[in-house]
Order: C-alpha cells, then structure tokens, then sequence
C-alpha cells in the first residue's frame, strides 16, 4: 500500500516516532525499546488523521465481509474509530479496557446488536494484549469480530502468536519495516542504526 510509507513518513514529521538508541523507552508491558510510537500525536493534525481514516476505509474496501459497526479500543483507538465510522457513515461504539466501576457496568458503550459484522480499531499493536482483550469483549457479546485494525505495528512475533492463537485476523497501515525504510531515507539512522534497530525487535521475538 501506497499510504504505508506515506503514513510512515506523517508520523515522523509530527514526532510521534521517537528513536533513543542510547537510552531505551519502557514499554507498559515492561519492554525497553530504542524506539516509541505515540499515535494520539495524530489527532492534533488534521491532514494525518485524515489521512489514517482514508488508509482504514482503503483497508475496509479489500474485505469480503463489510462491517455493520466500528468499534475503538479505549482510549486511543476511539478517536480514529469515530472518523471512520463517520467518514463509512456507519454506528460506532467503544470498548473499555475493563467494564466501569459504576452505573451500569458497561465495558461496551453504544448501541449494537448480536451477528453483526464489527471491525476494531486500535492505534497501535506491540504485544497485541489490549485489541485482542477488546475483540474478546465483543465476541463474548455475540457480534462476529471481522478483524483488528491499527495504524502501526512493532510487529513483535509475540502479537502475531497471539493473534493466530485468539484466531483472530489484523491488519495495519504501516509497520516497523516501513518506518525503518523511511528513517533512513530521512538520512536520521544510518546503516549500524538500521541493524540495530531491526536486531533489537527480532531479539524479542
């Protein structure tokens, strides 16, 4: 896809890429990584998000099986999910990573129905945990759960386990591999920066 290395090249321009070679970030899930991704930078620039909502609905075209709702992942897939449903002119609801505390308990919110065709948007996969939690919430209300999608994937052998084994299906704009090529294009890495970087993912694989 075209947009691939588009999109990978937007994220770099607004910084929501970060490379720290020397002094690692650190994962929720507790994994030091040279490099960050923070997609919600994407919902301060309107030429990007568009973009990503235009890269989803290309995604969406390719399906056999269209969906009947968009579902985000709370809280950084709600965003992308509510351009999206509004640009395929479709309903929209989000999943919490836990259900609330308080009032009616709700880990879905809005409206949907059993068998529908349910497509779950995530800003990004590292391990694949969250999305795959969010789909799980889904299925367990009885909808079909087409598939995951997000903008970028670190595309950790350990997400793509967890997907085979959730039997779930995902898909994303752009990849590791993709914004590797793009860092280097920018003259920002070099070659010793490259391998470093591609060896440290394939390390925790």
């Amino acid at each position: 896809m075209e947009l691939s290395h588009e999109i990978a090249k937007a994220l770099l321009e607004i910084k929501a890429v970060q490379i720290k070679t020397d002094n690692y970030f650190t994962w929720t899930s507790g994994i030091k990584s040279p490099i960050y991704c923070d997609n919600r930078l994407t919902m301060s620039y309107p030429k990007v998000r568009r973009k990503i909502t235009k890269a989803f609905a290309q995604m969406i075209e390719q399906l056999e099986q269209k969906p009947d709702v968009i579902a985000g992942c709370a809280t950084a897939g709600i965003p992308h999910a509510a351009w999206l449903a509004e640009e395929m002119n479709l309903p929209m609801v989000y999943v919490r990573s836990k259900p609330k505390g308080h009032g009616k308990g709700n880990q879905i919110e809005g409206a949907f129905a059993k068998n529908q065709n349910v497509i779950v948007i995530e800003d990004l996969i590292s391990t694949g945990g969250s999305s795959i939690d969010s789909a799980k919430a889904l299925l367990q209300e009885g909808v079909n759960v087409l598939g995951v999608m997000a903008i970028f994937t670190y595309g950790l052998e350990k997400s793509k386990q967890k997907f085979g084994e959730s039997k779930l299906d995902f898909q994303t704009i752009t990849t590791y591999d993709d914004m590797l090529v793009v860092l280097k294009e920018n003259g920002e890495i070099n070659e010793a920066e490259t391998n470093e970087l591609r060896a440290w993912r394939n390390s925790l694989s």
